[in-house]
């Protein structure tokens, strides 16, 4: 049976999707169930497609083809045999170069990782791998995973598919343009200051934070003590085209783990809302106004809401510049116990970023602020989730910017602490939801400037499932096509 036949006989929209790897991974896993497809063709196209457009992007910095091809044969035979199939079976993805993935380095970015080879998977990448997907390759982000930029002297540059001038979205960067170009589906980031809600929208696609604890998480070998940022603010998330793929890949990654501190096995779909769902348009929090273009994009999908008989209002939420600067406090304190080791064996930008993220910090919390401060940190932040909570009461979704501007130039946080202290602002939202630790999507809504540009939609604690639904209206009336050929 050709391509051609399978998308008519399933159903898929829109009439020029004809191979492959432009199918989404729920077209694919029910095609593979059902027994219309293998998963060695999707494997084979997959494959066919990186080897046409990742060399001009630099998003996966390794791939094992023969191994993917061996796995998709096993899981056909799976199929074949009668077996329960995972959610995400027989679909091929990528996992970051800075989670452990049994047998492959853990390198995040860094020289002195290259041999870093990891005896056994991460949680959330053993979750993937019992969901029945095919690990594909390795996708790049900088070192030590804590820039927007996505460069490092390992694996080089990654490139945004849209222009090649602009980042593709950091840390979670290669994800992010090898979905948006169509080597895969869907791919594995994680977010504790935007990783993958903001190269989703960097890179015109979707992607997902889930709420703190939802997906278990490690960074690092299991028996390695983490700073307490990272215990309650780090969360893995998935990357993809479309917002069906995000809960399939929710439902694959979110199975207890007992390595995971603070995992909670809450059920994915909640009570409905009460209707109708008040929704809060949250465009500035003081830190810094929206461009012409993100703001369009806010009264849009303001509308757009608003049409599927959402109630949408502006609202005032002080509270998220103080979350976003906390986040500065709490985060970056732990990190300077890491910045030995960033001096040592970290690359220009790294080092420089950290500079300038310190420079800028210090406007709010002097230059070497104590545990005083820390503690007091810590306690104000449990504060602020409680006075988000309340607020949440009545608006149980927030629309706001991912970022106040489009998608950065590259290195733009390198070239001065002026222009770090422009996108430090305009990310404000990057760092106030994960000290929050509310569950947030991207989503990519329209092109401007020959760029895509987003929303993002935020709700209360474990229920995704309600950012899911306001996220398709949006997907509905969404102008960005994906995946796309890289622009040059």
């Amino acid at each position: 049976m050709s391509e051609k036949s399978v998308y008519k006989e399933i159903n898929i929209k829109k009439e020029d999707k004809t191979e492959l790897w432009q199918w989404s991974a729920s077209e694919l896993v029910r095609a593979i169930k059902a027994r219309k497809i293998s998963s060695r063709e999707v494997v084979e196209s997959s494959l066919a497609r990186i080897e046409q457009v990742n060399p001009k992007l630099n998003a996966l910095v390794e791939v094992y083809g023969d191994e993917a091809l061996l796995a998709a044969d096993q899981a056909d035979q799976a199929v074949h045999s009668g077996k329960n199939l995972g959610p995400l079976h027989g679909v091929p993805t990528s996992i970051k170069i800075n989670s452990d993935e049994k047998g492959k380095a853990t390198t995040n970015g860094v020289a002195a990782f290259k041999e870093n080879i990891a005896a056994e998977d991460a949680p959330h990448v053993a979750n993937l791998r019992k969901a029945g997907a095919i690990f594909i390759g390795r996708n790049n982000s900088p070192a030590f995973s804590y820039r927007w930029f996505t460069n490092n002297d390992v694996h080089g540059m990654t490139f945004n598919p849209w222009d090649k001038s602009k980042t593709p979205g950091g840390s979670s960067g290669g994800a992010a343009a090898a979905v948006a170009a169509g080597m895969l589906p869907i791919a594995q980031g994680n977010d504790i200051g935007g990783s993958v809600r903001y190269p989703a929208y960097a890179s015109g696609i979707s992607g997902l934070r889930p709420t703190a604890g939802r997906v278990p998480s490690q960074y690092g070998p299991v028996d390695q003590d983490q700073p307490l940022s990272v215990q309650t603010m780090l969360t893995q998330g998935p990357l993809a085209r479309t917002v069906d793929d995000l809960r399939l890949a929710l439902q694959a990654l979110s199975p207890f783990d007992p390595r995971d501190p603070i995992h909670a096995s809450v059920p994915l779909v909640g009570d409905s809302l009460r209707k109708p769902i008040r929704v809060g348009l949250l465009k500035d929090v003081n830190a810094a106004k929206p461009a012409p273009a993100v703001d369009k994009a806010l009264d849009d999908a303001a509308a757009k809401l608003a049409d599927a008989g959402y109630v949408v209002e502006e609202v005032d939420l002080p509270l998220f510049e103080e979350a976003y600067k906390l986040w500065y406090l709490l985060c970056m304190e732990e990190f300077r116990q890491m910045m030995p080791l960033v001096n040592e064996v970290g690359d220009h930008g790294m080092k420089t970023a950290a500079e300038h993220y310190y420079a800028v910090a210090e406007d709010w919390w002097g230059p070497s602020p104590g545990l005083t401060e820390y503690m007091n940190g810590y306690a104000r932040r449990g504060t602020l989730i409680s006075k988000l909570q309340e607020f949440l009461i009545k608006y149980p979704i927030l629309l706001m910017p991912v970022s106040a501007e489009q998608a950065f130039e590259q290195n733009a946080d390198i070239t001065s602490v002026e222009n770090m202290r422009r996108v430090m602002a305009a990310q404000w939202s990057m760092m106030a939801v994960p000290l929050l630790g509310f569950p947030a999507l991207s989503i990519s809504t329209s092109v401007e400037n020959g760029l895509p540009v987003g929303v993002q939609l935020l709700g209360r604690r474990f229920r995704e499932d309600t950012i899911f639904d306001a996220a398709e209206v949006l997907e509905a009336h969404s102008k960005v096509q994906t995946p796309l050929d890289p622009a040059w």
